[in-house]
């Protein structure tokens, strides 16, 4: 079985900043993409960034330039550090891994979500 819990999340005021993490775990073959979704109250769930096996991150435009993500192989964790927070940013934020568990193919994984809340 496989797991992605992610952390992090809570109350800051605009301008703040927060990192969240997000750890997979269970019999884990490979893990290629991870990334991080968000979802707003009445809206539709959107890509924040992804990181590929390569380093290589991708970041949507509402948030580059104040968001960096990054991952450690090692760990199994990705992260999301966050500056210059504004009101919009405040969502759900979900944790995703395309991965391949030890019996079956790559496929996607979420994480439960944690709340990110942007407000004075």
């Amino acid at each position: 079985q496989v797991n992605l819990v992610e952390s992090g999340g809570g109350l800051v005021q605009p301008g703040g900043s927060l990192r969240l993490s997000c750890a997979a775990s269970g019999t884990i073959v490979s893990i290629s993409a991870m990334g991080w979704y968000r979802q707003a109250s009445g809206k539709q769930r959107e890509l924040v960034a992804v990181i590929t096996s390569g380093d290589s991150p991708n970041y949507a435009d509402s948030v580059k330039g104040r968001f960096t993500i990054s991952r450690d192989n090692a760990k199994k964790t990705v992260y999301l550090q966050m500056n210059s927070l504004k009101p919009e940013d405040t969502a759900v934020y979900y944790c995703n891994a395309w991965l391949r568990p030890r019996y079956g193919s790559y496929s996607d994984y979420w994480g439960q979500g944690t709340q990110v809340t942007v407000s004075s």
